[in-house]
């Protein structure tokens, strides 16, 4: 079970990345450019706890990314200094902000991106 959450642009493609991505508990094999990310819900505790009470990662969800830059940066400084565990399943602070900075980072390049998920 996971989240699979996308940022795409106003004619509901996703936005291109500079880079390839291999990021996420699922994703391509060699990466993509696009600004799509698999979350697994074993953050989820984290994303209920510090984004949203109610709604969790989907509180991203059809917000444009400039709206979300302030939640996400406040989520992360939490834990913005815990390691991230070599085990990407591993249900840790470090582990669960890290999404959380790849989707700021999102938010940042591609400000006026709208989230969709799951």
């Amino acid at each position: 079970m996971s989240y699979d959450i996308d940022l795409l642009d106003n004619s509901g493609k996703h936005f291109q990345l500079g880079e390839p991505h291999e990021e996420g508990g699922t994703y391509q094999v060699g990466g993509t450019k696009d600004t799509t990310l698999n979350i697994t819900y074993n953050y989820g505790w984290y994303y209920y706890e510090y984004l949203d009470k109610e709604k969790g990662i989907r509180w991203l969800y059809g917000r444009k990314g400039k709206d979300c830059i302030e939640r996400l940066k406040a989520a992360i400084k939490h834990f913005e200094n815990e390691p991230v565990h070599t085990d990407y399943w591993a249900n840790t602070p470090g582990n669960c902000i890290r999404p959380l900075k790849t989707l700021l980072r999102w938010c940042e390049q591609f400000p006026e991106g709208t989230f969709k998920g799951d």
